[in-house]
């Protein structure tokens, strides 16, 4: 499971960026490969181990360690060790991600189960192409 803080959202930022404070128990898993169209993601890994996939191959990245994201780049990251982890989400420009989020743990505070055309047309309100 995950936790998602919000520290500055595009709203606060006149759109320019978002920042995020991500945190997750051991072996929480995270988003399968994706992309994002119309903005750029970076990590930075506060506490623990993240293992962020470049579209090529997955990296260990540990605390203090960054890692930018393009627009289009492929990407996925997870926490698969025993210990928690967390890192800052950097969304540049700011896209509303924040909606996204709430909308995911909505979806498992529910626990909704969503069939593939669902999950298609969330994906594409908050500009996330899965690979």
């Amino acid at each position: 499971a995950t936790e998602a803080l919000l520290v500055a959202t595009g709203s606060l930022t006149a759109g320019r960026y978002g920042l995020f404070r991500w945190a997750m128990r051991p072996q929480a898993g995270g988003p399968k490969p994706h992309f994002h169209r119309t903005y750029s993601e970076a990590f930075y890994v506060l506490a623990g181990a993240v293992r962020v996939y470049d579209g090529a191959a997955w990296v260990e990245a540990g605390v203090g360690d960054f890692l930018y994201v393009p627009e289009g780049g492929i990407h996925a990251f997870e926490n698969a060790a025993d210990a928690a982890a967390s890192m800052l989400i950097l969304f540049a420009p700011g896209a509303p991600r924040e909606a996204y989020f709430r909308e995911l743990a909505e979806i498992q505070r529910e626990s909704r189960v969503l069939g593939p055309d669902e999950w298609t047309e969330l994906y594409a309100r908050h500009d996330q192409t899965m690979v």
